[in-house]
Order: C-alpha cells, then structure tokens, then sequence
C-alpha cells in the first residue's frame, strides 16, 4: 500500500501541475486585452516610427489645401480696364495716372474704385478733383487692371471673381469643404467596413487625381467641381492616418504620438506662406501642394493595416501577420512565436464577428446616443471659430504672408501646450478649457481696434483654437469603439466641416453689423466647451474595442498600468 501511495502521489502531483498551468494559460489568454498584446511587441518601437513616417507623407498636404483658397482666391487691388483709351484719341496722351483720374473715380482713401468708371471721360478732373458727385458712374465695361506686385495670378485675376461675382470666390471655400464634409461620411464607413489600408489608398488616389485636375480646370465650374472631389479625398486622408496610428500605439505613449502627428499640421501651416510667396501663380501652387502625395502612393505598400481592427472583423490570420512584422523590427520575435492565430481571436471578444457596422449603430444604445451627441457638438464648436478665425485673415491689417506665418507658427508652442495639459490635467478638462479660451479670445478682439495688438490677441485666440483641434482628434479617437471608431470619427468630422462651409457665409454678416459674425464664433465656441464638459475622461484607459464597453459605466474607470 505504502508503495503504492508512493508512486502514485508523484504523478498525481505531476498531473495538479500541469493542469494549474494549463488552467493558468487559458485564463491568461482568455484575460488578455490588444493592448497588453501591443506591450509585448513594444507599442512605441521603430515599427511605429516608421508608421508616423509613411504617414506624415500625405499629411503634408493637408494644411496646404485646407488654406489653399487664402492664396489662391486672393482678391488683388484692381480697377476698371481703360485701355480703350489707347486709341488714338486725344485721351491716349495722357499718362497711366491721368488716364485713371479722368476715367476712374476715386473712393475715401484715395485710390481708385474697384468696380465703378465714368460713363464718360472727364478731362476737367485733371485740374480740379474735388466735385465729383454728380458724375454719372457705370459699372466695369471691358473687364479689370490688376495689380501683380503681391500675386502673379489668381482665380479673381483668372475669371474676374471681382464686384458682383466677388462672392463667387468665397463660394469655392464653402463648397470644397462640403466635399471634405461628404469625404468623412464615405471613407469614414468604408475604413469600418473594408480596413484602414486598403480605404487610405481610394483617398490617396482621390486627392492626387483631383487635385491635378483642378490646377488644370480651364473653366470656373469645372474647378470647382474638382475642388468638391479633392475635399472628399482629403478627408479620408486626415481622418484615417490619425485612427491607424492611434491604434498601433500603446496607452503610455498615445498621447505623445497623437500630438506628434498633429504637429505637422502647425509645421506645414507656417511654410504654406513660404511656399506661396515663391509660387505666387494658383495652378503652380495647387500643382506644388498636391505632389507630395506621389511619394505618398509609393510608401503605401509599406503601411500596415490595423490589427486591431481585423481582429475586430474577424481577419486574425492578417492581424497575427501584421503583429509578426510588428514584434521583428521592434525585436519581440519570441512573443509572437509563442501567441498563436487561435489564441489572437480571443483578445477582442465580439458578440458577431461577421456583423457589419455602420453609422445607425452610434444611434442605437443610450450611452452611444449620447455619446455622438456630445462629440457632434464638441467638433462643430472647434472648427467653426478655428476656420472663422483663419478666413478672416486679411482683416487684420498686416501683410497676408507674415500673418498666414504667424498664424502657423503660434500653433507649434500650441501643440506643447496642449501635450502638457492633457497628461497633467486630462482630456475633458483641456477640451473645455481650450474652447472657453478660444471664445474669449475673439469676444476681447470686438473691442480692440485694428493693428498689431488686434493681431496678437486673434493669434493667441488661434493658439487655444488649435490646441483644442489637437485634443478633440485624440479625445475622439479615445471616446470610439474600434469597431465604430471610424465611422464615429466620420460622423464628428462631418460635423466639423459642416461648421467649416459655414464659417465663410457668417463672416458675409459683417454687412449688417461689424461684430456679428464673432459673436456668434464666440457663443459657438462656449456651447461647445459646456458640452466637453459632459464627456467621459479618456486618460490611461484602455481603448475600447465593442460598443458593449461603452455601454458598461465601470469601463470608465478601468485603467491599464
């Protein structure tokens, strides 16, 4: 008995080992989260740095085209064309200046009128200036004489976008980000439906075809109808980059690589003047914007898609792929030699890996509701005074380069700011901060007279502005699911842009009353920080993966260390 009890106590001790250790694995699998994943490979090694550089590519044209139409739909000084006085008539003996009194009147300032001539030459001008009030005046009759010293052409110069059609220029702002608006709709549901590779190819292509295109228009309405399908590519290509690298990167450094990529935006905002005043020709300058995306098509194939998101769709064989390159060129070969493809498919648990999500799922549970309530409001309020801002460039009296740099430039110590803030202090408080800032910004600037000191406090309106676009990218991309994080990012971006077309038109309310378009920027941007308010902090926790996580409050609160 003795002996039996001996042999047998061993290998029932062998078999309790091995059982607790197989127990301890499968709960260990069945426990571990993506992001504990992305640790083992280290989420922020040279295979995420390569990412930012592939990506940063694209980027490059972003700001250029979003403020392309402050350069090239520029409104030079101009008059009427009197060149039909070089016909031989005693009037052809005049000089330049004594053709323009005795044919052009003059407005307050003394220059010439824009948009008006004398039905008749009036050679008595030339000795006496001061009755000219009862002259009969007529609008342009052979088109208008523009001055080249600032820009060598522009669409104003090209199809006379001057007087009567001036709005015409404005309108082409308005519509290229209704394009950019419908881009965010369309690519943010295909990159949930198809993968965020495959989905930033269709809008790199979309962007380079049409951007080439619109420089070559030779006829207004076809420009602008290039313009409205370059925004839609566009789109798809600010709002996809973000998402992959956010979802390539561990918690610890999200932060870093979310303000990272945005800095480009700030870096290529302040050489967009540069750029300009040297390729001072619009179709030059669109060409010139538009190339880098060439580089970009190329870099493509290096680019992964998202693990997380083929995880989510059932795809695990690409996702243990893509982890494999990952874990190689960070140096954590053994970890993914040892997590198998079956064992990858219980990381993100969902209720139905074949289900196709679309926007009508931000809509059907309570807290994604309100969610996609808050959010909408919260990205309206940042782009409607940031672009409100930007648009009235030339109402701030100084050159439009140096304010375009400057503009630029204030956003670089804006993106240090706002890093400093979110990790100190969180997203939720620095989102309502960087709106109730940015609104009093221009509330102060009603009461300040044009000039430099107008200048500062506009520039420093534009610093909050920006570090509130900083935040609300990475805060968004924090608040999603993965399996709705771009068709959420989508819906926001929509609601973005739907403030960005309109903040042309509110700035046409001047005509009423001076201060009525910041007020209005002003109250938007209050709305919107009280809205922020409401949302849930984002800070060291987890992404979610399902909109079960949403729904479960206690998600709130999970954070991993």
């Amino acid at each position: 008995m003795c002996y039996l009890l001996e042999t047998v106590f061993p290998i029932l001790q062998l078999l309790k080992h091995s059982l607790c250790l197989s127990f301890s694995a499968h709960w260990k699998c069945s426990m571990m989260k993506f992001d504990s994943v992305l640790a083992e490979v280290n989420g922020f090694g040279r295979f995420q740095l390569q990412l930012i550089f592939f990506l940063v590519i694209p980027r490059l044209t972003l700001p250029s085209h979003f403020l392309l139409n402050n350069f090239i739909a520029a409104i030079p000084q101009h008059h009427c064309n009197i060149s039909f006085l070089d016909d031989g008539s005693i009037w052809g003996n005049l000089s330049t200046a004594g053709r323009v009194i005795v044919t052009i009147p003059a407005k307050d300032d003394g220059t010439p009128s824009s948009c008006k001539m004398f039905s008749e030459p009036q050679y008595h001008l030339l000795h006496n200036y001061t009755n000219i009030t009862d002259i009969p005046t007529v609008p342009c009759q052979n088109g208008w004489v523009y001055n080249n010293s600032t820009f060598k052409s522009t669409l104003a110069t090209e199809w006379d976008l001057v007087c009567d059609d001036r709005k015409l220029s404005r309108a082409t702002v308005t519509i290229f980000f209704i394009g950019v608006m419908l881009g965010a709709g369309v690519f943010g549901h295909l990159s949930d439906r198809l993968g965020r590779k495959r989905t930033l190819l269709l809008a790199y292509v979309t962007t380079t075809v049409f951007g080439f295109a619109s420089a070559f228009s030779q006829h207004f309405a076809l420009f602008v109808v290039m313009r409205f399908f370059t925004g839609v590519g566009l789109s798809g290509i600010s709002i996809i980059t973000i998402v992959l690298c956010i979802e390539w990167v561990d918690i610890k450094h999200r932060t870093a690589v979310g303000i990272l990529l945005s800095l480009d935006w700030s870096i290529f905002s302040a050489m967009l003047p540069v750029v300009a005043y040297y390729v001072n020709d619009w179709r030059n300058l669109i060409i010139t914007t538009t190339s880098p995306l060439c580089l970009a098509i190329i870099c493509w194939w290096w680019i992964p898609d998202s693990a997380r998101w083929l995880i989510s769709n059932g795809k695990v064989d690409s996702a243990h792929f893509y982890l494999t390159k990952c874990a190689q060129v960070n140096g954590r070969e053994q970890f993914m030699a040892d997590l198998k493809p079956e064992v990858l498919s219980k990381v993100i648990l969902v209720e139905n890996g074949n289900r196709k999500y679309s926007y009508l799922d931000l809509l059907k549970t309570p807290r994604m509701r309100r969610l996609a309530l808050l959010t909408a409001i919260v990205w309206f309020g940042v782009a409607f005074p940031y672009y409100g801002i930007i648009f009235s460039i030339s109402g701030f009296g100084i050159n439009i380069y140096l304010t375009q740099f400057i503009y630029g430039a204030i956003e670089i110590p804006a993106k240090g700011f706002a890093f400093f803030t979110v990790n100190k202090v969180g997203r939720r408080l620095s989102q309502t901060s960087y709106l109730v800032l940015t609104g009093l910004c221009i509330f102060c600037n009603i009461f300040i007279p044009q000039g430099a000191f107008r200048t500062a406090v506009a520039s420093l309106g534009k610093m909050f502005s920006e570090s509130s676009f900083t935040c609300v990218f990475l805060y968004t991309t924090e608040l999603y699911p993965t399996v709705l994080r771009q068709n959420g990012l989508g819906f926001c971006s929509i609601m973005a842009r739907t403030g960005t077309s309109i903040a042309p038109l509110i700035i046409h309310l001047e005509e009423f009353w001076v201060h009525l378009p910041s007020t209005i920027f002003c109250l938007v941007a209050f709305i919107a920080g009280l809205s922020a308010s409401f949302l849930s902090e984002t800070k060291n926790i987890r992404l979610p993966e399902t909109i079960e996580d949403v729904e479960q409050t206690r998600y709130e609160g999970r954070m991993l260390n």
